[in-house]
């Protein structure tokens, strides 16, 4: 059985650059990824303080993790993207270089972008964090 997901954007709210206001599932199992960050497979962070390298590594890191459990980024339902700047410009480039991407298409629904303080390795500038429905 295939999961349904609808997307939603209500004519009464704000247009989005991208992402759904809301989306809603038919499914009985669900996969919540940890925020996916940027270190490599031997556990060091890959382009300390450069945003770009980091959201590949990501990206790269949020593809594998959603294959270990058979998904796919168009089956993401909702995303969380922390970027650590208080610039906007950093986080617009963050949202346009994350849907650019391989999981691009994870982007498409509720999803929430925060510019924060400080994430948890020094020199980290992106974490993610990702929920997907999966197929029955």
């Amino acid at each position: 059985m295939a999961t349904e997901i609808e997307r939603i954007n209500p004519a009464q709210l704000h247009p989005t650059p991208g992402y759904h206001h809301i989306t809603v599932v038919d499914v009985g199992r669900m996969a919540f990824l940890a925020g996916q960050v940027p270190l490599d497979p031997s556990g060091a962070l890959v382009g300390p303080g450069d945003l770009g390298s980091q959201i590949d590594q990501v990206a790269a890191n949020s593809i594998a993790a959603l294959a270990a459990v058979g998904a796919r980024p168009d089956q993401v339902v909702r995303s969380v993207i922390y970027v650590a700047s208080a610039d906007v410009a950093d986080l617009a480039d963050a949202w346009h270089r994350l849907n650019g991407s391989v999981i691009g298409s994870a982007f498409t629904t509720a999803s929430t972008l925060l510019g924060v303080a400080q994430l948890g390795f020094p020199g980290q500038l992106i974490e993610v964090e990702l929920t997907a429905a999966l197929s029955s």
